[in-house]
């Protein structure tokens, strides 16, 4: 196994007892002359069980919703958008196997591939380690975004754009100050600016930790 895998075990928070998975869920079919699959199959089933964890974090975590809104929040989280902005904060994309010419075009970045990935990856840390495996990697790599699902609140980074662009200042720069903790539970520390403006936040994850800089930046320019 190489540095890079082992490091993204690390994250995922297990240990694979196969990582020929792991391989697989990363390898995408644009890679040609490949020993074993590319990661259709694995994204396949990984959609599904995505969809059972988060259909049941949603059903515990909003007790008092009707089914209208269970199923709109579950739309919410599940959607292409939402698991690619999950893997962003993962790193998932620096991991994956592309040919040249996909990696060219920024197929590292792209949103489907980012979640078609991601839902691969789920599946083979079901397939090595059981549900409850990946049950915990999607409950802690989802909590940000059903946090802002929870509060009903405005993206505060969609916000804070918005302002900067009212008041004719330059658009938000984010810096991940510190990074602490263990690879597979780390917290960041942001910093974004917007001309002479400064916030700071920590997150679980990158997106969370940008978030509550942009929540903090918006409390002090507006208190």
């Amino acid at each position: 196994m190489t540095d890079r895998i082992n490091a993204l075990m690390e994250r995922l928070g297990h240990r694979f007892a196969a990582p020929s998975l792991l391989e697989e869920a990363l390898t995408h079919p644009s890679v040609l002359g490949r020993k074993g699959r590319d990661y259709d199959r694995l994204e396949f089933l990984g959609d599904r069980v995505v969809g059972i964890l988060v259909a049941d974090l949603i059903f515990q975590g909003f007790p008092g919703d009707d089914a209208g809104a269970l199923a709109r929040r579950f739309n919410a989280l599940v959607r292409q958008e939402s698991l690619a902005r999950v893997a962003v904060d993962m790193g998932l994309g620096e991991h994956l196997r592309l040919n040249k010419s996909e990696r060219d075009a920024g197929g590292a970045a792209k949103p489907a591939i980012l979640a078609d990935a991601f839902e691969a990856v789920v599946a083979a840390l079901y397939l090595d380690g059981g549900l409850e495996v990946a049950r915990a990697f999607v409950g802690r790599m989802i909590q940000p975004l059903l946090a802002e699902l929870a509060t009903g609140a405005k993206d505060a980074k969609t916000a804070l754009q918005e302002w900067a662009a009212t008041k004719t200042l330059p658009p938000p720069v984010y810096v991940v100050l510190e990074t602490e903790g263990p690879a597979h539970a780390p917290s960041f520390t942001v910093e974004v600016s917007v001309g002479e403006h400064r916030g700071r936040g920590t997150g679980r994850a990158k997106r969370a930790a940008e978030q509550a800089a942009a929540r903090a930046l918006l409390d002090e320019v507006k208190a």
